[in-house]
């Protein structure tokens, strides 16, 4: 993970063009424009109560997806979490997992929150299972414009350790 550059809008736009991608986290399509996508990429290193990182793979350096801590709460120390990946081919690699470990773990570590929230899709499993092998924890179940949605936490009691490599 790396901070994320006004050179990433080219892939963050190919992610936002992804009809599965999409539709797995109820984003409309639509929804970013390429003037808007630039104008994100470029605004993240100074976005305040929020870190959005991208994601590379280490063996070629190509832009995977993103990662993020929003909706910040200091209240409360707990943060959002959320993270998508480019597209197809990149899921089931198994990226999607270490930067949801890395960055929760980011999260305790180095900001101090005490707790980290998402929501899920009820029909997106392989998100759902890559959260609970971070450490997530489901704590509700809701509908939300006819959609079946999973709330889940996790706290620092929850971390687990990475799996081995070569799974």
């Amino acid at each position: 993970m790396r901070p994320m550059l006004a050179e990433d809008a080219a892939a963050m736009w190919e992610m936002a063009q992804d009809p599965e991608g999409l539709d797995l986290t109820g984003t409309p399509p639509g929804t970013l424009t390429w003037e808007r996508t630039q104008e994100w990429c470029a605004s993240r290193a100074t976005a305040d109560h929020r870190l959005d990182l991208a994601t590379v793979e280490l063996a070629t350096g190509e832009w995977a997806g993103e990662v993020v801590l929003n909706e910040y709460d200091p209240t409360e120390e707990s943060a959002n979490f959320r993270i998508a990946l480019r597209g197809p081919a990149w899921y089931g690699r198994g990226l999607g997992g270490e930067a949801t470990r890395l960055m929760v773990r980011h999260g305790f570590e180095a900001v101090g929150l005490r707790r980290i929230t998402l929501d899920v899709l009820a029909r997106n499993p392989r998100a759902i299972r890559a959260y609970e092998q971070a450490g997530f924890r489901r704590i509700a179940e809701r509908d939300d414009d006819g959609e079946r949605w999973v709330d889940m936490e996790i706290t620092p009691a929850d971390l687990r350790p990475a799996p081995p490599a070569g799974r």
